[in-house]
């Protein structure tokens, strides 16, 4: 029985599909690890409901067809990561009025297709793969982390617990290639996040790395969740970052 099903270089590969096909490929395991939970799709932190998504497999195509014909453009702009002199590869800034509408089923979409291009991509031009080019992160769970381990009285194992993942993902975001940065702008968030958030997204937009956000506010109003006298960081942001709006109703709970 082929194992291409639970492998991200399906539509890439020979093997797919046929009995050659298993989870002992060098190919597969440095994609998915050898308990197909780990390798570099599993440091990517997609979010399991989401994982094994490709714009070509996406629920949300049919309904979003004109973005994902931009997207099918846009993805092609990937393979610049290899060029030193290119122009930089844009940002996305994913929106739409109400929840539900393939914003996040889209953004782990693309960062699929961004990590497919760098292993490759790598591996041809006699490169090794970095250990982690995409990194998914979830804003909210981020957030929750941060009130977690600044609550008072909260027992020692759990705040430590909370501060270690808050840093790494910190960490993880500040620095990988490419990052979805989720649901952004969602809620009221104290001063010292707000800061901790200000600081990721400036770092990567001085850095040039490309950013995929998802939020139910228009890009032109994000200065709400920085609260900067001036909006800075949002026009800084918005100069190299296509703002896609996506449309239609809810569609959580059927995305299967």
């Amino acid at each position: 029985m082929s194992h291409s099903k639970r492998c991200i270089l399906r539509q890439h590969c020979k093997a797919a599909d046929t009995d050659s096909c298993n989870p002992m490929c060098s190919y597969y395991v440095g994609l998915h690890g050898h308990n197909s939970l780990g390798g570099r799709y599993g440091s990517a932190n997609i979010p399991t409901e989401y994982q094994f998504i490709m714009l070509a497999s996406s629920p949300a195509r049919e309904g979003q067809a004109k973005i994902y014909e931009f997207l099918t453009n846009y993805v092609g702009t990937f393979p610049r990561q290899f060029e030193t002199d290119a122009e930089p590869i844009k940002s996305l800034y994913l929106r739409s009025h109400t929840t539900g509408t393939g914003k996040t089923t889209t953004a782990c979409a693309i960062a699929a297709e961004y990590l497919i291009c760098h292993y490759i991509g790598s591996l041809r031009r006699g490169r090794q793969p970095l250990e982690r080019p995409v990194y998914f992160l979830d804003v909210n769970a981020w957030q929750n982390d941060y009130n977690e381990f600044n609550r008072r009285n909260i027992p020692e194992h759990i705040g430590e617990a909370a501060s270690a993942r808050y840093y790494a993902a910190q960490k993880h975001a500040m620095e990988v290639p490419f990052v979805v940065l989720d649901d952004i702008g969602v809620r009221d968030s104290t001063e010292g996040f707000r800061g901790d958030l200000h600081r990721l997204i400036n770092t990567r937009v001085t850095a040039g790395l490309p950013t995929v956000y998802t939020s139910n506010i228009p890009l032109a109003d994000l200065n709400e969740v920085f609260r900067e006298p001036s909006p800075r960081l949002v026009d800084r942001i918005r100069d190299r970052c296509a703002e896609l709006v996506f449309t239609g109703e809810s569609k959580r709970g059927l995305r299967r």
